[in-house]
């Protein structure tokens, strides 16, 4: 490989990785839950202090501070009303999923919409997440209200790092699905969805599915209408062992509805010429090819590719 080879994969390398990140902080809701939190009228809720696992220190220099209690400590109604906020005040303490899970405590369902604590285990919760989060404040002399920004943005990175390294050799695929699933969300096509988002119907009564062999696949009335196959990897050797099992997926396809739109996308640095070759030699089977270089730093091709998928 050239120096501007690996120059190129690791500049392509360190955008998927910040692309990555970035979709963690829209598909864990991060900004619109906090915006549901400091909307949320905690003057009407009872804070004992006690019950609540808050300490007096704590507490009083939250609000020595101007600082709204219900932004900083959790409130077991609050738990319950709002989908997500365990995750807020989760992160604020900087506790892992993992680590509360050991004590009992499994808040994955909570933080993914899919369930609400009942009032017991919103208890629990906030008592042991405002325990931390009082030992925090007492660390310091002084707070300043950005700094809890930061508590959570450090633990939501140390997430997503996780994420990142549990996704391995399937990095590429899992960002492009979820750029394709972002589209979804903020353009309003998404009527339902699973919990994992895995399976979404749309607005046109379209299905999409995010899977394997396709990654991605478009249904309407039964019948596959679009796919998208997406083969990560900067090692040109093994170019033509990923292409071959995308033309046989995508081939599948079009043997099943010649009219669907195949749709590849491939790493560039590890296009070889005959690889090149290959793919418009197989133009009948795979309708439409981008690097993931372009697909991910250029808007347009984003755009044709969303237009391809009548998106």
């Amino acid at each position: 490989m050239t120096t501007n080879s690996r120059r190129q994969a690791w500049f392509l390398d360190q955008l998927t990785k910040s692309q990555f990140f970035h979709q963690k902080l829209h598909e864990w809701k991060m900004l619109s839950v906090a915006e549901a939190v400091e909307a949320f009228k905690g003057e009407t809720l009872q804070w004992n202090l006690s019950d609540l696992g808050i300490s007096e220190t704590a507490w009083n220099r939250v609000i020595h501070r101007g600082i709204k209690p219900v932004t900083i400590f959790a409130h077991p109604q609050v738990l319950m009303t709002i989908s997500g906020s365990t995750g807020y005040y989760r992160m604020l303490a900087m506790a892992s999923q993992k680590s509360m899970a050991r004590i009992g405590l499994n808040v994955n369902p909570y933080e993914n919409g899919t369930s609400s604590p009942d009032e017991k285990t919103a208890q629990l919760i906030a008592r042991h997440l405002n325990q931390i989060i009082s030992q925090l404040i007492e660390f310091d002399e002084e707070i300043n209200a950005r700094e809890f920004d930061l508590w959570r943005g450090m633990a939501a990175g140390t997430q997503a790092q996780g994420s990142w390294q549990n996704a391995k050799g399937k990095r590429v695929e899992v960002l492009v699905k979820g750029l394709i699933q972002r589209r979804l969300r903020e353009r309003g096509w998404v009527v339902t969805e699973s919990p994992a988002g895995e399976r979404m119907e749309l607005s046109d009564s379209r299905i999409v599915i995010f899977g394997d062999e396709p990654d991605v696949a478009f249904y309407k009335g039964g019948q596959i209408r679009a796919a998208v196959e997406v083969k990560g990897g900067i090692d040109p050797a093994g170019i033509l062992e990923r292409l071959g099992a995308a033309l046989k997926s995508l081939n599948r396809i079009r043997e099943e509805n010649p009219t669907a739109v195949t749709i590849l996308i491939v790493q560039s640095v590890s296009l070889t010429e005959r690889a090149k070759e290959d793919l418009e030699l197989n133009r009948h089977i795979i309708t439409h090819w981008f690097t993931v270089e372009d697909f991910l730093t250029k808007e347009t091709v984003r755009f044709e590719v969303f237009e391809l998928l009548g998106i």
